[in-house]
């Protein structure tokens, strides 16, 4: 019984360093309605690793922007970003990791979470904002048009709430289908109006586990 109560104490002080880890997977849940709330908000301080086989997306835009926070030990920091949007999405095979360093009494944590594995529908995302600052994958893009001033991207626009983040008159790129596979991204946020996770998998590991 006593190593049971010890046990119950870890974990209890594991739950409060990994709220952050959990804020910062904001795909994870997140039921932003459009135009009724905004999507502007302090980032943790950890990145998280996004893997997927494949990534099919409609009326894609991107553009840059700034993503703001503070680090694990209370620091602000600002990092520059790629706002990658899209009015629909697909995603075969998705997953996300983060790791929480340094967890008292355990070490490090790796929060795990899979979605849209075989035998499941894809990931669906309406309304879904990227903050990305490393993309590898092969990409294919329909209708494509590079050099648009971000203030003139519609439907999606700009990612709601971030006005001053990025200049409206700064360089960006709109598609009218985008097509990634083997995706390999870190990214600081996502957003999504509806994010629906097929066959939802969610693990914690002891250690360092990650998506790549």
């Amino acid at each position: 019984m006593e190593s049971v109560a010890r046990g119950g104490t870890r974990w209890k002080r594991f739950a409060l360093v990994m709220v952050p880890s959990v804020a910062a997977t904001a795909a994870i849940g997140i039921g932003l309605a459009q135009g009724a709330l905004a999507a502007s908000f302090s980032v943790s301080g950890q990145e998280f690793k996004v893997k997927a086989k494949e990534l099919e997306g409609y009326n894609f835009i991107q553009y840059g922007s700034i993503a703001n926070g503070k680090t694990l030990e209370g620091k602000p920091f600002a990092e520059p970003v790629g706002v990658s949007g899209f009015k629909e999405a697909y995603i075969t095979d998705m997953c996300q990791s983060v790791v929480t360093p340094k967890v008292p009494f355990i070490g490090n944590v790796s929060l795990e979470l899979r979605a849209g594995t075989p035998g499941h529908d894809r990931v669906y995302a309406k309304d879904i904002y990227l903050d990305v600052s490393q993309l590898d994958a092969d990409a294919e893009f329909s209708n494509i048009d590079i050099g648009v001033a971000a203030g003139q991207l519609k439907n999606p626009g700009p990612q709601p709430g971030t006005e001053g983040k990025y200049n409206e008159h700064g360089f960006a790129q709109r598609a009218e289908k985008a097509v990634l596979k083997d995706v390999e991204q870190k990214a600081w946020a996502t957003t999504a109006g509806t994010f629906k996770l097929s066959g939802l998998s969610l693990r914690l590991h002891k250690g360092v586990k990650e998506c790549f």
